[in-house]
């Protein structure tokens, strides 16, 4: 009962859940070796008692690309995740926009706190300040 170009263009009723569904994918296999590289990180370097060795694994470049991207994909996968369950569980409109609104308002200033707060030790230099 659809037509050629919906068959092809492969959209559903509501002719945008395609493109949430693969936002969610990617970023779930983004997460996958980002989770693996901050888990080996962690026991390698975080679990010291010494701020300084912390603080030393935060100012490397690669370090805190790696924590950025990690902070950035987790937060919008995050964001997709809680839409579809307040999509698919409110059922009041003014609600569930409310609540779509908080969604992503939450999930982006919580990603820019966390990346700021990221660069900042990356920047400050806080190793040598000790």
């Amino acid at each position: 009962m659809r037509s050629r170009l919906g068959r092809v263009k492969g959209l559903g009723s509501a002719h945008h859940g395609v493109g949430h569904w693969w936002q969610q994918r990617v970023t779930a296999v983004a997460l996958i070796p980002l989770s693996l590289w901050f888990v080996v990180s962690l026991i390698n370097a975080l679990l010291t008692p010494n701020p300084v060795h912390v603080a030393e694994w935060f100012s490397s470049p690669f370090n805190s690309m790696f924590m950025i991207m990690l902070l950035g994909v987790t937060f919008v996968h995050a964001k997709l995740g809680a839409q579809v369950v307040i999509e698919d569980y409110v059922k009041c409109e003014f609600s569930k926009y409310s609540l779509l609104l908080l969604n992503t308002f939450i999930c982006y200033a919580f990603a820019g706190i966390s990346i700021l707060a990221v660069l900042k030790l990356h920047f400050l230099d806080v190793a040598t300040s000790m």
